[in-house]
């Protein structure tokens, strides 16, 4: 699988957020990349609907409060990162 990546769409940023575009996206695909790691290593059989569910809150839980408040993931994305997840431990 590829390692998730978080990509901010400028025209949805603030002019503040614009000028800090790259470095939040590289702490939103840090923090995705490491809630994916966690999940992959406790994965049980669960439903895409319950790793993508857990995918948001773990990756939530890495990153400052304020950003994390302010981040709404592209869903289709965070459910892909999860049909991976539940893919990968299939085989």
């Amino acid at each position: 699988m590829d390692e998730p990546h978080v990509s901010l769409d400028p025209s949805t940023l603030s002019p503040v957020e614009q000028k800090l575009q790259g470095p939040l996206e590289d702490q939103l695909t840090s923090a995705l990349a490491a809630a994916t790691d966690k999940i992959r290593q406790r994965y049980a059989g669960e439903p895409v609907s319950q790793v993508e569910a857990e995918l948001l809150k773990e990756t939530r839980a890495g990153l400052h409060p304020d950003i994390a408040a302010g981040w709404s993931p592209h869903r289709a994305e965070l459910r892909r990162v999860a049909e991976s997840i539940v893919a990968g431990s299939s085989g």
